[in-house]
């Protein structure tokens, strides 16, 4: 597919190869406005900030589509976007913006991010470790009632079992470190990314309009 819009200018090039900016257009027509501002001047730096946003969402989603090529994975057909696309603030507040919309958006960025959480091992130990530094988290639900404080007079059996809860603390461990995999390859992946002027970094200091938000 040519990633050049009419004028010639894409948004970004991946490995030299065009981005178009009408991609970034889609994000933007489903991802709400956040900001409020009501000067014209602010309102025109906002949505330059926006636009420089949104492509960060498509060059993630454009590299997870080459990596799941490139690893044999076949995500599932994309869906046409939802108005708005709905992103809940506890995974925007876990992921920070970008990446929290970027898998809500893109059916490859997710087969990649459940690709690497398969590929995590977590050892008995942190299992382990993790439920002896967390006791808040596995107090009965009659303990729980009581308001029994877990890190002085709670009775050993005001705690969920250890072998009741292993599983899922392993699965929350592993689904962790898939996350940060994730994190750490669209780091590297990003290297190889040109942006033309106006889909930079929201937060590279070479343009005026720069911030660090994610």
């Amino acid at each position: 597919m040519n990633g050049r819009t009419a004028d010639g200018v894409p948004a970004a090039l991946v490995g030299g190869e065009p981005v178009a900016r009408e991609r970034v257009d889609v994000v933007l027509a489903v991802v709400p406005a956040r900001d409020r501002e009501v000067r014209p001047e602010g309102q025109a730096r906002a949505e330059r900030q926006r636009r420089r946003w949104a492509t960060q969402v498509v060059v993630a989603d454009e590299l997870a589509r080459r990596a799941c090529a490139a690893r044999g994975l076949a995500p599932p057909p994309r869906e046409a976007p939802a108005r708005p696309l709905a992103v809940s603030g506890t995974e925007v507040a876990a992921l920070g913006s970008i990446i929290a919309v970027t898998l809500a958006h893109s059916p490859a960025a997710r087969t990649l991010l459940a690709a690497l959480e398969a590929e995590q091992r977590v050892p008995e130990e942190a299992v382990r470790d993790y439920y002896d530094r967390n006791p808040d988290r596995f107090l009965t639900p009659e303990a729980l009632r009581r308001g029994v404080d877990p890190y002085g007079g709670a009775e050993p059996g005001d705690f969920l079992p250890y072998d009741a809860v292993h599983e899922d603390v392993a699965a929350e461990l592993r689904r962790a470190l898939g996350r940060q995999a994730f994190f750490d390859w669209l780091d590297r992946a990003r290297a190889d990314v040109e942006y033309t002027p106006g889909h930079e970094h929201p937060g590279d200091p070479s343009h005026p309009d720069h911030e660090h938000r994610h």
